[in-house]
């Protein structure tokens, strides 16, 4: 039974630098984990898929020439979960929140077509945080362009900024914020969540009390939700329990 396990993100090197941090601090299945990027937005695969839904994701994204080298000696078989991560980039021409909802509906199982994690509102969220901002508060535009990486630079703590020299410590750090801020968009209580929720959950929570509010959303990350998703509460508690 293959045992690989393949990431796909919207770009070619910022993910690829926090999920190898991952690897390294949290990630301990024996699994292989093999990365590749689709490099365009999440709405360019939805164009791809409505025009055909029968296509699939692996063949779509060897079919890039940037994952040949990758790619080349495995098909969709090797494969056994699929995860995807992408940004919510609502400020892009062809941004769609209807597209979204149908891309999470697709994209929904990690061993079919790919399990989609978004970040809200790109990849940079994850270090979005500092001692004097109120994470749970803390929301950006999200339908026109903010240069949000400059943003994030600028306003986050010092010691977030290189994500390649992430210990568990910080890990630990950013995966309780995400987490509390996860469960206080869906379910108002900014507290470590008790049970997961699903990435349509948190887009209709980002839908209702944001986008259609103030053409906002509340600034997360993809990674803690993914790694509390794989692993489970039992064993992301347990790890706190450890390191405290």
């Amino acid at each position: 039974m293959a045992s690989n396990i393949l990431f796909v993100f919207e770009g070619a090197k910022t993910e690829k630098l926090i999920t190898d941090n991952i690897k390294k601090n949290l990630f301990n299945d024996e699994n292989v984990i093999i990365q590749c990027a689709f490099c365009t937005t999440i709405y360019n695969l939805y164009k791809k898929i409505s025009q055909d839904e029968d296509l699939d994701t692996f063949e779509i994204l060897k079919n890039i020439p940037h994952n040949a080298e990758n790619l080349s000696s495995f098909n969709r078989n090797d494969f056994a979960e699929i995860y995807m991560f992408f940004d919510y980039d609502g400020h892009t021409t062809s941004a769609s929140d209807k597209k979204l909802i149908k891309l999470l509906d697709f994209f929904n199982e990690e061993t079919e077509f790919g399990k989609l994690f978004i970040s809200y509102p790109m990849v940079e969220a994850l270090k979005h945080c500092h001692d004097k901002i109120d994470f749970k508060e803390l929301k950006v535009e999200a339908k026109k362009e903010i240069k949000y990486k400059k943003k994030v630079n600028r306003e986050c703590d010092k010691d977030f900024i290189n994500m390649p020299l992430y210990d568990l410590k910080i890990w630990l750090h950013l995966i309780d914020l995400h987490l509390k801020k996860m469960n206080y968009i869906v379910d108002d209580n900014f507290i470590f969540p008790t049970k997961n929720f699903s990435q349509n959950d948190i887009f209709f929570k980002q839908l209702e009390k944001y986008i259609n509010i103030d053409s906002t959303v509340a600034v997360l990350s993809a990674f803690p939700i993914f790694l509390f998703d794989y692993y489970g509460n039992e064993y992301i508690s347990k790890l706190f329990s450890q390191h405290e």
